[in-house]
């Protein structure tokens, strides 16, 4: 029996001028996934979050981390909450573009830049 081999990607959180960083390091994949989301939660478990997801660290994700970072957009903004996205990744800004969500993410450069974008509250 072949076993799943063990998650190789993982996040970490910190606070940057009211905003809520979360960072993605590594492969995240659906093994990562339970991680990921526990971070992405803990960030939007408030009304009115602050949050920015930084993509720069991760060398690899797929839909399941699209999934996660749809779904905690999908939290903040229903709580009267902002989200920002940085990327600077070619091949994670191809398939941001590919599904559409550069448009609803608009992707900075770095975090500071994120902080500095007008918040997007559409849905």
């Amino acid at each position: 029996m072949e076993q799943v081999p063990a998650a190789q990607g993982s996040a970490r959180t910190y606070t940057l001028d009211g905003f809520t960083v979360v960072e993605l390091h590594g492969e995240l994949d659906v093994c990562s996934a339970p991680a990921v989301r526990e971070h992405l939660d803990a960030a939007t478990s408030t009304a009115g979050a602050r949050m920015i997801i930084d993509l720069r660290p991760a060398l690899f994700l797929d839909c399941t981390t699209l999934t996660l970072i749809c779904r905690a957009r999908h939290r903040a903004l229903h709580t009267g909450g902002t989200i920002g996205l940085v990327c600077t990744h070619p091949w994670h800004l191809r398939l941001l573009r590919a599904t559409g969500l550069c448009t609803v993410l608009r992707p900075a450069a770095t975090v500071e830049e994120a902080v500095t974008h007008e918040p997007h509250h559409e849905d």
